[in-house]
């Protein structure tokens, strides 16, 4: 057996190539298709079939090129609605790869159609079963039942469809059956994946909280509540991957734009650049996203689907990485470009402030605002004094809550979403906004005061 996952760390991405003999198969291919095609001709191989364990909702996959360029089969279960020919294989079905077995368990829960695949290298008996989850089962957690109740099913309902196809079929398999997600941590479809890639059933069995003993009734409870907010750009995703996307070599490339067109340019302007780059100057009215971190889940979630986009960068390689990536979410209109070093207008800037800093201001100042922009979880775990919760998605909603002539300062974990945070200030007409490097992760390693699952207020008065 020929066995690679390829994993996308921007969007905890994990796909697979699997292959025997001449033929192989491709579990869960992210939009950008040419490394499968590379992988299967380095081993001499044939892409037979194209599987997707569901319909995605955080990205937009490219099996309908991979098909049209492989003549290879889109295998989907049987409930998917697909809008380009399926084959759809019902629980118990089998297909080979070779000397692999392919044996199909349809596995609703996080979605209606989710399937499991169990891979079975028949020329090796002693080898164990490698089992492809999808979003039902990932390394420390299950999938979210609640990302498509507007199609029928009540986030309940999907989430004891869940915990029977858990406990009726996974877990039905050997404890050294290998298991093998469509994610890891920081995706958005679970809320607490482990940032292994891959375990077995039997580490899961033990470790996996969604997996210990308990009634259908509290696993409902339990894998329903405290799930992060669901990105405006999911079920549009999820939409255009029953439809089938177009092959990326369609995509309009974006034309270069000069100073006075990108002050005028009608949409939004991403910076893509690093948040001290950014910093340190950058065009008025744009938003600064840095390719270093989850640029496309980020830039889906808060961007709206069909918003014309232009890009600011560094390099042309820059632009290209962020045009390949903003599709790999479903943003197609990156219609103009240009680099910062030939932009000759006014520059605005984000002043880049220690920890140390502002844990001083945080004893002399009797008014101070001092945003922490991470997620709900994340806050209540551990956050500096002071601070008042405005989750990054939420952000842009929640600014008026603030005096925009009082400086306020943004902090995050790292120092990368807190950066994207002062861009949606400093566009909100707050007049001094200073990024806090290092984020809370700094603060912490530098013993100041912290405080542990309580709220703060929004102004410290």
């Amino acid at each position: 057996m020929q066995f690679k996952q390829f994993y996308l760390g921007c969007l905890s991405h994990a796909s697979y190539y699997i292959g025997s003999d001449g033929d192989a198969a491709i579990i869960d291919p992210q939009r950008d298709v040419q490394q499968y095609l590379d992988e299967a001709a380095a081993h001499g191989q044939r892409i037979k079939y194209i599987i997707e364990t569901h319909s995605h909702a955080d990205f937009v996959s490219g099996h309908v090129e991979l098909a049209a360029k492989t003549g290879g089969e889109i295998i989907y279960g049987q409930r998917a609605n697909t809008k380009f020919p399926t084959h759809k294989v019902n629980d118990g079905d089998e297909l080979t790869v070779g000397k692999i077995k392919l044996t199909f368990l349809e596995t609703p829960g996080h979605t209606p159609e989710g399937i499991t695949i169990i891979a079975k290298d028949t020329a090796d008996d002693a080898a164990p079963l490698k089992m492809f989850t999808g979003d039902t089962l990932f390394i420390g957690d299950v999938g979210r039942p609640d990302l498509i109740g507007s199609v029928g099913f009540s986030a309940a309902e999907m989430g004891g469809m869940l915990y029977d196809s858990l406990h009726n079929s996974i877990l039905a398999y050997p404890d050294d059956t290998e298991v093998y997600p469509a994610h890891g941590a920081g995706s958005l479809c679970g809320k607490s994946l482990s940032k292994e890639t891959w375990s077995t059933l039997g580490e899961q069995r033990r470790f996996n909280y969604a997996l210990q003993p308990m009634s259908k009734e509290d696993f409902v409870k339990i894998v329903a509540t405290d799930q992060p907010e669901v990105p405006a750009y999911f079920p549009k995703s999820a939409a255009k991957n029953l439809e089938g996307s177009a092959p990326l070599t369609e995509i309009v490339r974006p034309h270069e734009l000069s100073t006075d067109e990108i002050l005028k340019f009608d949409g939004v302007v991403i910076d893509v650049r690093k948040n001290f780059e950014y910093g340190g100057g950058h065009i008025p009215n744009s938003i600064n996203i840095g390719l270093g971190g989850q640029f496309a889940s980020w830039a889906g979630t808060l961007i709206p689907i069909g918003t014309q986009i232009a890009i600011v960068a560094q390099t042309q390689e820059q632009i290209d990485e962020a045009v390949m990536r903003l599709a790999r979410v479903g943003h197609e209109t990156v219609s103009g470009a240009i680099l910062i070093d030939n932009y000759a207008g006014e520059k605005k800037m984000i002043e880049q402030v220690s920890v140390e800093a502002v844990a001083g201001l945080t004893q002399t100042e009797k008014y101070l605002q001092f945003v922490d922009v991470r997620r709900p979880g994340e806050y209540d775990a551990g956050h500096a004094t002071r601070t008042w919760n405005a989750p990054l998605d939420k952000l842009a909603n929640l600014v008026d809550k603030l005096d925009p002539a009082t400086p306020v300062y943004v902090i995050c974990q790292g120092g990368y979403r807190s950066s994207i945070g002062t861009s949606i200030f400093e566009n909100a007409g707050f007049r001094t906004v200073f990024n806090v490097t290092g984020g809370t992760a700094a603060w912490f390693d530098a013993g100041l005061e912290t405080v542990a699952a309580a709220t703060a207020c929004a102004s410290s008065k």
